[in-house]
């Protein structure tokens, strides 16, 4: 029922306060959900392939809408990407905080604007976000120049011919035709792909919104078929939370000396008063306990 739908209880920052921000964040199934709408996002947005593998997209720099305490930004890391994070549920954020994700966080309303510079961004990808800018959470609140606003400020911070992926919960049709035309005003093409249309469980809507023309001899821009969809080329989606090893060939649960070394700092950076200084004993190898 739309009654229980999140957005239409309080807006997000404050639904989601410290309580419900830690609620939302260690619940298994939850974070199992992000992740492979997280992998399904990065999927749709299509990168360029690395130059020594073109099965693994090149790193890239991206921005996290709605990124929360970091869920999807722990796997943009995983997957040797740089990003930013904005979100405006303060709780969301101290979460992520405590979780220690690499990323840049900013607290900001995305509906009064994104404050970065032009073509910045390689992408952009948000998940389960899009829906709460169609909600007048008070009577200065007008969703059609929110959604105007933030879809301009989202074309002109991301590079041309990038892409941007939104997984995200309409209630309706025509719902989906007002977020749309916001974001073709704004100069975005594109349109939406639907994973598993006939499943109850399963179904999944991604708006995937093209920031201009790739370059003179790229391929063109297509919006991809949804999975599940009857001739689709594809029949299940990987799960790739289930790989044990990384881009790097590494596997992710090993900790060498460099990844220790750029945890310390980047938690000297934060102000961190307890970080062990660095020494020759630092990330050394220790015998199995029994």
């Amino acid at each position: 029922m739309s009654g229980n739908r999140p957005e239409h209880i309080a807006p997000p920052e404050v639904f989601y306060n410290a309580t419900e921000a830690h609620k939302y964040s260690n619940n298994s199934r939850i974070q199992n959900i992000q992740a492979e709408m997280t992998y399904r996002c990065l999927e749709l947005l299509d990168l360029p392939p690395s130059d020594e593998d073109e099965d693994i997209a090149r790193p890239s720099y991206l921005l996290d809408i709605g990124a929360g305490s970091g869920l999807s930004g722990e796997i943009l890391t995983e997957e040797g990407h740089e990003w930013v994070g904005m979100d405006v549920s303060g709780g969301m954020l101290e979460v992520a905080l405590e979780r220690e994700v690499e990323g840049d966080l900013f607290l900001a309303d995305i509906g009064q604007g994104i404050p970065f510079r032009a073509g910045a961004f390689d992408g952009a990808i948000s998940v389960s976000v899009l829906q709460w800018l169609c909600n007048a959470d008070s009577t200065s609140h007008s969703p059609a120049q929110r959604l105007l606003r933030f879809f301009t400020d989202l074309f002109g911070c991301l590079s041309k011919g990038s892409r941007a992926v939104f997984q995200f919960y309409p209630e309706s049709d025509e719902q989906v035709t007002f977020i749309m035309n916001y974001a073709t005003k704004a100069g975005f093409g594109g349109g939406l792909c639907v994973d598993y249309p006939n499943s109850s469980k399963k179904k999944k809507f991604y708006l995937i919104l093209f920031a201009g023309q790739p370059a003179v001899g790229a391929k063109p821009q297509v919006v991809p078929q949804g999975l599940g969809v009857e001739g689709s080329d594809r029949v299940a989606y990987e799960k790739k939370r289930e790989r044990t090893k990384t881009r790097s060939g590494k596997r992710k649960n090993v900790k060498d000396v460099d990844w220790i070394l750029k945890k310390k700092e980047l938690y000297r950076a934060r102000g961190k008063a307890d970080v062990p200084r660095d020494s020759k004993y630092t990330a050394r190898s220790r015998k199995a306990r029994f």
